[in-house]
């Protein structure tokens, strides 16, 4: 063991793993401290530490209000999402052919595009109908963009699911709804609990769409985005710190809740 962890080779590997932990946590291990950095202005040195930046955010009503918005957007574009996903992801499972890859096409078509493709097109889309851009414009981009991952997460589920279970239901007197409810849903909930969370993210980080598509009420990261213009000051810091630990928070509880249930 000794001469393995001596060798050049694991010396090597050690100092690229190393590096790459630096190269992606340092840069959010600085911002992390300038938000307790007790100065109008990020720089170092930090002479003085300070909570200030985050008691501050209690009271802000801006940041209240787009914080809300994006909470709020994410949670109904997810289950939007998750109506639509499992649909597709149903009707891919009972397709053949032709239709199928069409129908697995259309399916992976909003992961493709460019998000600021997809959202001027969105706007365009809507402007055309008579729609002005606002949250429910918003709702519906971060919706259509969720689907595929849902879609594809429920369907690699699906496609290791024995079909005896289904099977097995209609025998005991189950119609094929009361089946997909009781056998089925139970069946994809590993998938669906870690596809809604990674939907709920995408969403609540998501910038091109809501700055597109947006209003005069911004959700959180293009008031980040618009507050950037006032300079950049440690309570900027705060608020990327909080959406940090929240994103880590709700990752590290998707995974492990979607272990448990596998």
């Amino acid at each position: 063991m000794s001469e393995i962890l001596n060798s050049p080779k694991w010396r090597l590997a050690s100092l690229l793993y190393i590096g790459f932990a630096i190269y992606m946590l340092g840069p959010l291990g600085i911002v992390a401290a300038m938000s307790f950095k007790n100065a109008q202005i990020m720089g170092f040195p930090i002479t003085e530490w300070t909570t200030q930046w985050y008691e501050a955010l209690l009271t802000d009503r801006e940041f209240v209000s787009a914080l809300t918005l994006s909470i709020y957007i994410a949670v109904c574009s997810t289950a939007i999402a998750l109506v639509i996903g499992i649909w597709a992801a149903v009707a891919l499972t009972r397709t053949r052919g032709v239709v199928r890859v069409l129908l697995f096409a259309l399916v992976c078509l909003p992961a493709v595009v460019p998000g600021t493709v997809a959202a001027i097109s969105l706007r365009i889309y809507i402007q055309a109908f008579g729609w002005s851009p606002g949250p429910l414009a918003v709702l519906l981009a971060h919706a259509i963009h969720s689907v595929p991952y849902i879609a594809l997460m429920a369907l690699t589920r699906l496609n290791s699911m024995p079909k005896g279970l289904t099977e097995a239901a209609r025998d005991l007197g189950a119609d094929n709804f009361i089946a997909f409810l009781r056998v089925t849903i139970p069946f994809l909930m590993p998938a669906l609990i870690g596809g809604a969370i990674f939907s709920f993210l995408s969403s609540f980080d998501d910038f091109i769409r809501s700055f597109f598509l947006g209003s005069f009420s911004p959700t959180l990261p293009v008031l980040i985005f618009n507050r950037l213009f006032l300079g950049v000051s440690p309570a900027l810091a705060a608020i990327s710190t909080l959406v940090l630990v929240v994103t880590i928070a709700l990752g590290l509880y998707a995974e492990t809740l979607s272990r448990k249930l596998r």
